[in-house]
This record gives C-alpha cells, structure tokens and sequence, in this order.
C-alpha cells in the first residue's frame, strides 16, 4: 500500500523554481511576459504536477505496485490546479505589497499567510480526495487532514516561499528595466537638446554669411542683390517647414544647398563652375539637415573666396554597400601645411565652424559609425569627404510598395 509521503516525493523547491522561471513581469507592465496570462500561468502548475504524477506513477509501477494512474494524475494535477491559482491570486493581488515588503511585514504578515494558504489548500484536497491516501481509509476529515498536514505542511510552505522570493525578483528586474527606460529617455532628451543646440548655432552664422554677401551686392548690382535676398528667404522658408527634424532626405538636403550654391555662384560673377552628381540609389537616403551647406560654404568662405581666379566646386554622392560617400571637391586656397588630413575639418585659421559643428552633429546621431575627412588633393584643390550608413527614410520604402 501506499502512504501520503508516496504522493509528495517529488515535489521539491527546484522543481517549483524552475516551473515559476520565467514569470518576471507584474500585470499591465510592459515587461511582463504572455505566459504571465492567469490561463497560461495556471495551466503551466497544471502541466508541472501531471509530470510528477507520473514520474511518481513510473516508479512505483517498476517496484510492482499496481495502482491506476488516474489516480496520480487526478492527485497531483488537482493539487498544483490549487496552488496555481493560489499563486496567480497572490500575484493580482499582492505583487506589490510582496515586492515591497519590509522583513517586519514579512514576519507579521506572510509567514502567517503561508501557513494559511498551505492549510486551505491541504483542507480543500482532502474534501475532494476523500478516499486518499489508500493506506489509511479514515472516514473522518479531520483524521485525514492530520495525516495530510504533517506530511505535506513543509512541502506546501516551500512552494509559497518559493513564489514570494520569485515575486520579489520580479519586482527588482522591473525597477531596473524602468531605470534602464528612464537613463535612455533622458539620454536621448539630452542628446536632442545639443543637436538642437547646434542647429540654433548653425543657423545664425549661415544667416550672418549670406546677409553679408547681399551687403557687398548691394553696392554694384542690387537686382542681383534682390534675388539673393528672394533666395535666402527661400532656404528659411525650407529651415523652418523642417522644423526640428534632425534626419531629412538626401533629396530634400540637394534642394536647399542647390538654392544656397546658386547664390554663391550670382555673388562670385559667375566665376565659380559647379557640378553636382549623384547617385539615384541616394535620393530618398536620410542625412543629417544642413549636411551639405556647412561644407559648401566652407569651400567659398574658406577656399574659393581667397581667389580671383576661375574656380570649380564639384559635389558628388554614390553608394558604396551599406554606406553612402559624399564629397565635395572645391579648388581655391588650399589647406595650412599643418592641417592637412585634418580630421576635425578645421580650416586655416581656426574659422571653420560649420565643420566643426558638423562633426559634433555626426557624433551625436552615429556616434563612431560615420567618416568626415578634410584633405588637400594639389596645391589648389581641397576634399572633404563624408561616409555614412545608408539608410532610407521609411516614407520612401512604403512609396515604393
């Protein structure tokens, strides 16, 4: 025959840790997993305590007891069905309070609890099961209720400790998974606060250079120094339609330094022969806003101002794999002796700010992942190089389909 003992052998804290593993997320928390679901939650305990029973089943059956494994398996499934519940109720209904819970309220208020729920569920089964255990018909409730108690009380405090310890764990991952939200939220606030930064500290000396140019105009050619200002208020216009978009199309990014080169090219008489040839791979490519402007005004500021003679600047994109070249070759005054290959994009004298703002914008938004070079080709001739990863703008791609 056998004895209630028989029917608990392989309930143990291991096997009860690994059925709860998992279970890590409260309720209508985002990092609260599907198998947290009451049905899901629930029938896992289920499952748990059908494979004990027949673990248990197997066993005794090698030994030569003959009992029907209905038996086991309407046992152990009906008594994990409990705790199942038991602990899904905890969860809905004391996550918090567990998770929070002081070693005086632990001491006060749950270790009595567990002694509590592990006596409801001893008494519930015994009124189901009123035949168990087979050794010890008893007609009495109360007498199989002793029998049951003492052989299972300790099983029982464990799966509740072991849940309340898992609940516990729960309650730190998910503080330090908002922790974690919140550092990246305020990491990227920051991040967009200097890029917005830079863009305020962009966009006046763009304005200040091109208000300076319709001021030279205006004292030899005021209807060329009219268009200007049509045009300058054009590329204002376009800077604020963008708003605060850091990430515009390359498309977009060609329309406003096409304008801008047109005005250097009115303001230079002409002299300045420009080229621009892209790849139409990169139209809808995204790159930072005023990518192209500060590099092309620090070629006329820079190189092509110091001059008088016939110059060229010749922009030009294409594709290379996952990645975009973009250069921007301009003749002129070339770079100090000292700054050649700057990386830093620096120009003789210290006054290339718009590079220099450039970098920062490029090291904010891809931080290593990105390439800016200025070089010296000839005596007269300067390329700045940028390479960057190609990526399209969503808009594009769902156009395309």
């Amino acid at each position: 025959m056998v004895n209630c003992n028989v029917f608990n052998s392989a309930r143990t804290p291991d096997n009860l840790h690994s059925l709860n593993q998992g279970n890590t997320m409260g309720k209508q928390n985002p990092d609260e997993p599907v198998f947290m679901k009451p049905l899901i939650f629930i029938s896992g305990f289920v499952m748990v305590g059908l494979l004990f029973a027949f673990q248990e089943w197997w066993s005794l059956h090698r030994m030569g007891y003959r009992f029907r494994a209905a038996i086991f398996l309407e046992s152990w499934g009906f008594q994990f069905l409990i705790w199942g519940v038991l602990c899904w109720l905890l969860w809905r209904f004391l996550k918090v309070r567990i998770q929070r819970a002081s070693f005086a309220l632990t001491l006060t208020a749950f270790l009595p609890l567990s002694v509590i729920l592990s006596l409801a569920q001893q008494m519930l089964y015994v009124f189901v099961f009123r035949d168990l255990p087979p050794d010890h018909p008893e007609p009495s409730f109360w007498k199989r209720l002793s029998l049951y108690v003492d052989a299972e009380l300790l099983d029982n405090m464990v799966i509740f400790w072991c849940t309340f310890f898992l609940y516990r764990g729960i309650g730190y991952y998910q503080r330090n998974r908002e922790h974690e939200r919140a550092n990246a939220e305020l990491e990227t606030q920051l991040v967009n606060a200097q890029l917005a930064a830079l863009r305020m500290q962009l966009n006046p000396h763009f304005l200040f250079n091109a208000m300076n140019s319709i001021s030279c105009l205006m004292r030899f050619d005021i209807d060329a120094a009219d268009t200007m200002l049509e045009q300058l208020s054009c590329l204002m216009r376009m800077s604020l339609e963008r708003g605060e978009a850091q990430l515009v199309t390359l498309r977009d990014e060609l329309d406003f330094v096409e304008i801008y080169l047109s005005m250097q090219k009115r303001r230079y008489a002409e002299r300045v022969t420009q080229s621009i040839r892209i790849d139409p791979d990169l139209y809808d490519a995204l790159v930072p806003s005023m990518l192209l402007q500060p590099i092309a005004e620090n070629a006329y500021v820079h190189g092509i101002s110091k001059t008088d003679s016939a110059s060229t600047l010749a922009l030009e994109g294409r594709k290379e794999g996952t990645r975009m070249r973009l250069t921007v070759l301009n003749s002129g005054v070339g770079l100090h002796p000292k700054q050649e290959e700057h990386s830093e994009g620096e120009r003789s004298g210290g006054h290339g700010l718009g590079l220099r703002n450039l970098r920062k914008r490029l090291n904010l938004l891809y931080g290593a992942d990105f390439h800016l070079q200025v070089s010296q080709v000839d005596a007269s001739h300067v390329l700045v190089t940028v390479v960057l990863p190609l990526k399209n703008s969503p808009h594009a791609s769902r156009a395309a389909k």
